[in-house]
């Protein structure tokens, strides 16, 4: 009787029970079961102006994968940043591209940090966003979890192994793409193609082409790669590449705006190291981040790269000091194996009150004294020595001296422990030409090594900055850079120097130091066209940990006064930057407080001349003593003016085609 109640309860409330059964499944999807259909997520910035959503293929179409796109709120408009792009990866063993399933959804928390660097262009930095983790199965049951960050100022997105094995996986494909609105315009760089002496990021930044332009090399395009379309400035790089991984950029071709990812040239560092990268488990990759913003404002100011990069390693970095040095290299090449010689650069250092002297390749080579008594000399003068050395190695073939010892475990610690007993204060370390896995670990055992020794370091035809400088505060500068060496090497660069250098805050400076040794007034072989005001300003457009100064002895000197001592004091380290106006290719202004006093630089791009008339609204009060450096006469010369500086009113300077000036303001009150 019973059971036949109960039959009858079941037949008569069949509808009901239905409508109870669907929604306790809806309820478990939403949970982290298995879900029918589209499955969408999505998570905003901390102003809610910024969203990216992540999207599952439906039980019908799952061999689509996961994609996402990246939309900005303006005007209470939505606009689409990134359009529909794909995500993914394979493994040797398996793929967790197509066919999977979703599992998990952990919490959305908010990341609210601060931290301090010691170098750049903001001292204090505020890391604050959404964070999303989504975990799914492949086929064969195997977990991949994608870990997302909203900023307000961009997205950025990561791929996770969570599970344990001590057996080594190998990653043979990342199906990651950046599907840029058509339309806009693009600067960005190519890769280099394998040779002697590259890749090391020592392209021009193409200026402004057409988003989906395809590279002239089928080695494809550099990170950090740079865009401007449906109302957006777009920056894309990647962040806290650790020993587990290699570094990535983009194919050659982009067709209808997307950018894929991938991996070394086999051919790179001599063909030493294996391109696929390889790992036990759990395994967790660098940060794909893009940086959005409606200005190019957004670019030079956001320190995500920095955001998404470990915390430094355990120690005491109190003896790490960014600062100013001289450099013998480019005007004397011979100069590192001619003790006298480099003596003239210390007495420079001194005498500029310039805190460092970088002694470049074949130092062991030294006629005349040697190293060690160099660095005695250089401490008397209260002058700290810098040394180069060859990163290789079986990865190169370059000759210059010495080698051979930082690829070496024990050699590099041996030198490290002497150098640190001499009173030296920094390495420079050449050659590296390759972003293979084996490589990027080497750089991390450098770093960390020069650490443990109390050895800053600056790395050269290298790989690009990915934030180490946050985990590894020795790491005060990279090159990564066609730089102002290249007025010795290659004659089209006077006539695209002055344009690539308004191109450069915007692109290779935005993620990182930038060791371009700018500031040479005198021709070496190929004659600048840039005005010395130009030249002057590259000082403070470009940001160095340490800044090394091109030009020789005699020009330095030689210079007015009121450029002296504007090269005497010109900070490297800043508390905050602004950016005031420019455009890629055109022109920029950038104004950088360190303490009381505002540095204001600006740089033509273009051969005309330009009267501008700037809004300051940062200085927000009171009246200050402003020094104006700016264009002289002909390219040649320098004007120099003294006046009063009152908030709110507009900042007017006229700089020559190719010109440039540079402005102190002193006396601003703190907010």
């Amino acid at each position: 009787m019973i059971h036949y109640n109960l039959l009858k309860f079941i037949v008569m409330n069949m509808k009901s029970i239905s409508v109870i059964v669907m929604f306790i499944l809806h309820a478990y999807c939403c949970m982290g079961g298995l879900v029918p259909g589209n499955t969408v997520w999505v998570l905003k910035s901390p102003d809610k102006n910024l969203s990216i959503k992540i999207s599952l293929g439906t039980d019908a179409n799952r061999s689509a994968g996961l994609v996402y796109e990246v939309n900005a709120l303006r005007n209470g408009k939505s606009t689409t940043v990134i359009e529909s792009s794909p995500l993914g990866i394979e493994r040797k063993d398996q793929q967790f591209s197509q066919n999977l399933t979703f599992i998990s959804k952990g919490g959305e928390r908010l990341i609210d940090e601060k931290y301090r660097l010691l170098i750049g262009r903001q001292g204090d930095c505020i890391n604050k966003a959404k964070e999303l983790e989504l975990t799914f199965k492949n086929e064969k049951g195997s977990l991949i979890k994608l870990v997302v960050r909203a900023y307000n100022d961009g997205v950025a997105f990561k791929y996770v192994f969570p599970e344990k094995s001590e057996k080594a996986f190998t990653v043979t494909k990342e199906l990651t793409g950046f599907k840029i609105p058509e339309g806009g315009k693009a600067w960005i760089e190519r890769y280099d193609v394998p040779s002697k002496y590259t890749p090391a990021y020592e392209k021009f930044y193409e200026n402004g082409i057409p988003v989906g332009t395809a590279s002239p090399n089928k080695e494809g395009w550099a990170f950090p790669a740079l865009f401007h379309s449906n109302g957006s400035w777009i920056l894309i790089s990647e962040a806290n590449l650790s020993p587990n991984y290699c570094g990535i950029r983009f194919e050659q071709n982009a067709p209808g705006g997307l950018y894929k990812v991938r991996f070394p040239e086999a051919k790179d560092a001599e063909g030493v190291g294996a391109v696929e990268p390889t790992s036990a488990l759990p395994w967790e990759m660098p940060w794909r981040f893009i940086v959005i913003g409606s200005s190019p404002a957004s670019i030079v100011e956001s320190n995500m790269v920095y955001n998404l990069s470990d915390p430094a390693i355990p120690g005491d970095f109190s003896w790490v000091k960014p600062g100013r040095a001289s450099w013998s290299w480019l005007t004397e090449n011979d100069s590192p194996k001619d003790y006298n010689a480099l003596k003239a650069f210390v007495d420079l250092s001194a005498e500029m009150k310039w805190e460092y002297s970088l002694v470049d390749a074949n130092w062991d080579l030294m006629k005349g004294g040697d190293i060690e008594q160099l660095v005695k000399y250089a401490t008397a003068k209260g002058v700290g020595i810098l040394m180069w050395y060859n990163s290789g190695g079986p990865h190169n073939t370059v000759s210059e001296r010495p080698r051979d010892i930082m690829c070496d475990t024990q050699k590099r610690k041996a030198e490290f422990k002497k150098l640190q007993y001499w009173g030296v204060k920094g390495v420079k370390v050449d050659f590296w030409h390759s972003d293979k896995q084996n490589l990027i670990t080497l750089y991390h055992e450098v770093m960390k090594d020069a650490a443990d020794y109390h050895i800053m370091v600056n790395f050269h035809g290298c790989t690009i900055p990915r934030g180490w400088s946050r985990t590894y505060p020795n790491l005060i500068s990279m090159e990564a850079v066609k730089g102002e060496e290249n007025y010795l090497f290659d004659p089209p660069y006077p006539e695209a120097a002055p344009i690539q250098n308004s191109i450069l805050p915007f692109t290779r400076n935005a993620i990182g130091p930038m060791d371009y040794t700018p500031v040479g007034f005198s021709n070496v072989k190929h004659p600048h066209l840039t005005s010395y005001a130009h030249e002057l300003a590259l000082s403070l457009i470009f940001n160095s940990g340490i800044l090394h100064f091109a030009d020789n002895v005699k020009t330095y000197l030689a210079q007015p006064e009121y450029v002296k001592d504007f090269l005497k004091t010109v900070p490297v380290v800043f508390d905050e930057t602004r950016y005031v106006t420019g455009e890629p290719g055109k022109m920029v202004v950038l104004a950088s407080r360190k303490g009381n006093v505002w540095y204001v630089s600006g740089i033509n791009s273009e051969n005309q001349s330009k009267e501008l008339s700037l809004e300051l609204p940062f200085i927000f009060k009171g009246t200050y003593s402003m020094n104006l450096i700016s264009d002289g006469a002909d390219n040649k010369s320098f004007s120099n003016q003294k006046s009063k500086y009152k908030a709110g009113e507009k900042f007017k300077v006229t700089t020559k085609g190719r010109g440039g000036f540079v402005a102190t303001l002193e006396g601003i009150p703190l907010r």
